[in-house]
Parts: C-alpha cells; structure tokens; sequence
C-alpha cells in the first residue's frame, strides 16, 4: 500500500469518528431540551389555573354585585309600607271611626222635664274595645201598636264632635208634642233605632211612663243630634 493510499484511509476512519462524536452531542443537547421543555409547559399550565379563578372570584363578584343591585329596589319597596303606615297616621290626625251597631248598648227613658213636654231620651254606651264615633242623628222610626212604622224628622241643630271612649256613653232625643185630648190615635210601641253613619238598626220599647203622644205621626215628632251625656 503507497503511503498517500494510507493518508486517505487514515482521513476517512478520522472524518467518521468527528461525525459519529457530532451525532452523540446533538442527540444529547435535543433530549436535555425536550426535558426541559416539559417543566415549562407545566409552569405555564398551573400560572393559567391561578388566572382562572381570579377570573371566577371576579365573576363571583359581579354577580353578588348584580344581586345586591337586584336586591336594593327590593329594599326601596318598603315605602309602600310606610305609605301603608302613613295611613295610620290619618286615623290618628282626629278621624275615628264611626261606632257600629254592635258595639252599642242602647236604652230608651222617658226624660220629660213636666207634664206638658213630652221628650224620651235613648242612651247609646260603648261596650267596645276602643274609642268610636257617635256624631250626628241618628235614624229614628215609631212603630204603631197597629204594626206601621212612621220615620221622626230631624231638628235643626248643627250635630256635634261626639267620640265614645269605651264605657262612655252618649244620648239624643225625641222630642214631640203631648195630647192632652185623650182621643190621639198614636199609639207608639217601639222606637227602632240606626246609630249615627249605620244601617243596622235595633228595636227598643216605648217607656210606659212616657207621656201621651199627640198624632198624627208628622214634623212635630222631632230626632236631635246625638250628644256627650251629662
């Protein structure tokens, strides 16, 4: 073999070797990348999970935020009940309410003051619980012992402020004129009575010591507002 034969030879085993060594250390600097590659991917992925629910704690928010603003009207809505409330306040500002019929004990006396006036009083008192009003006239009838009824026509008098705490009582009056005659054919057996702003009415008797009453059963016959008794 010639010696530049041998230098070739020598070249080629040598080129081979530097190759082989390439090889080796690009294998090993890839793989130390891929490696390290992984790491940073799983950095990456657990930094987002964090954002992720910042994200969720935000929203969780803006909801609460949304229901609170949902709630707040809510809230305002308790006007109506102070309107409501307000209306107690009228009751309060002097209106009472009217006594009805049931909360009433009534009684007709005869009240004439001599032989020549004849005037029966009815005495109205509150077996309520609370304070009413009787202000006003009350609706009067006469019932005939013939089984007719004839309405009494109202005075004149301006009606007074007339409040029943309860166990007060208030009374009116019928007045009318007496016959003195003896041939009156009025002969009156009950006085149904409808306190003031009702329209249930009761029947109370005539008093038997009540003087005679001069018919017919007209304007002469008067009903006076219901008043404070004395």
């Amino acid at each position: 073999m010639s010696s530049s034969t041998a230098r070739r030879r020598t070249l080629r085993i040598a080129a081979a070797a530097l190759t082989a060594a390439a090889g080796l250390t690009l294998t090993a600097c890839t793989g130390a990348d891929a490696t390290d590659a992984k790491p940073a991917d799983k950095t990456d992925t657990s930094a987002a999970a964090p954002e992720s629910g910042g994200a969720g704690t935000s929203a969780g928010t803006q909801g609460t935020d949304a229901q609170a603003g949902k709630q707040k009207p809510g809230s305002g809505n308790a006007t109506p009940s102070r309107a409501g409330s307000g209306n107690g306040a009228a009751k309060g500002s002097g209106k009472t309410a009217f006594c009805r019929t049931n909360d009433l004990t009534m009684a007709a006396a005869n009240s004439s003051p001599d032989q020549k006036t004849g005037d029966v009083t009815v005495r109205m008192t509150n077996k309520g619980a609370s304070t009413c009003s009787a202000a006003g006239f009350a609706g009067v009838d006469l019932k005939d012992i013939d089984g007719t009824s004839a309405p009494v026509h109202r005075g004149r008098e301006v009606p007074r402020i007339t409040d029943l705490k309860p166990g007060d009582t208030a009374t009116f009056s019928i007045s009318y004129k007496v016959d003195f005659s003896g041939d009156s054919i009025a002969s009156p057996t009950h006085i149904i009575v409808t306190p003031p702003n009702e329209t249930h009415s009761v029947s109370l008797k005539w008093p038997a010591e009540a003087l005679k009453l001069a018919g017919p059963y007209d304007d002469k016959i008067q009903v006076h507002p219901v008043g404070i008794a004395n």
